[in-house]
């Protein structure tokens, strides 16, 4: 029997930010990695997805406040940057070295590989851990999940900005095991919001699972995880000048 699941009352061209994900050159955070020395991460003119994706669900979350209206990106010197620049640099739980999950998972294959000791791919790491523990569990629970999407296959930690951060809202599974998330991405622009899609097959978890999309990267997605999320109360966002 097929499945549908919504978080009941979002819908990305109300609650999700109305701007695409298109900052200038502003720092956000530099991060130590032994044996590489800093790395840059999340430089705003790479794009601030994951503080877009963890702010609509704040905001979201805070049933007394009314989706924000802006629709052009802030600039640095305003509420509304430093909280997206805040809530990236929480998307990246660096406390706990959260980030260097997408430098494991860049550098793991898309398949299972070894007779004998199984490397686990991506493909089984998404469908088998991901999907039925942590995504699965939030949406069916009416909870927005953010979704980190790793796109690049590398042992470059300078590469990391290349992946992407979106917010799952729903899901479709029909009778031959196929999956359609339901995603908000920070770029997409508004009148697009409500058809972006991720879909692929559960069926073969130790094989090379090709994943469709209509993200907004240019990039193919290998696989994709739930990334740890927390509550934090929006009201420091106040009106943009003007």
């Amino acid at each position: 029997m097929a499945i549908e699941v919504r978080v009941p009352g979002f819908t990305p061209s109300i609650n999700g930010l109305h701007f695409v994900n298109s900052f200038p050159h502003e720092p956000v955070v530099t991060v130590e990695i032994p044996l590489f020395g800093k790395i840059a991460i999340g430089d705003a003119s790479g794009g601030l997805c994951g503080g877009m994706a963890f702010t609509v669900r704040d905001v979201f979350e805070t049933k007394s406040r009314a989706p924000i209206p802006y629709t052009t990106p802030p600039g640095p010197d305003t509420p509304l940057f430093r909280y997206l620049a805040d809530r990236l640099i929480d998307s990246f739980d660096l406390p706990r070295a959260g980030f260097m999950k997408y430098y494991a998972w860049m550098t793991s294959p898309d398949h299972d590989t070894g007779p004998i000791l199984v490397r686990r791919g991506l493909a089984w790491k998404t469908i088998m851990e991901e999907w039925p523990h942590r995504i699965r569990p939030s949406l069916d629970a009416g909870r927005l999940c953010v979704l980190g999407l790793v796109t690049i296959a590398s042992v470059n930690p300078a590469e990391l900005g290349r992946n992407h951060q979106v917010l799952a809202y729903g899901y479709d599974l029909d009778d031959s095991n196929r999956l359609t998330l339901l995603i908000y991405d920070p770029n997409t622009p508004i009148e697009h919001a409500d058809a972006v899609r991720i879909s692929l097959s559960l069926a073969n978890p130790t094989m090379t699972t090709p994943i469709t999309h209509d993200v907004g990267i240019s990039e193919s997605i290998r696989g994709f995880f739930g990334v740890d999320y927390a509550y934090r109360d929006p009201s420091a966002i106040a009106p943009l000048a003007g």
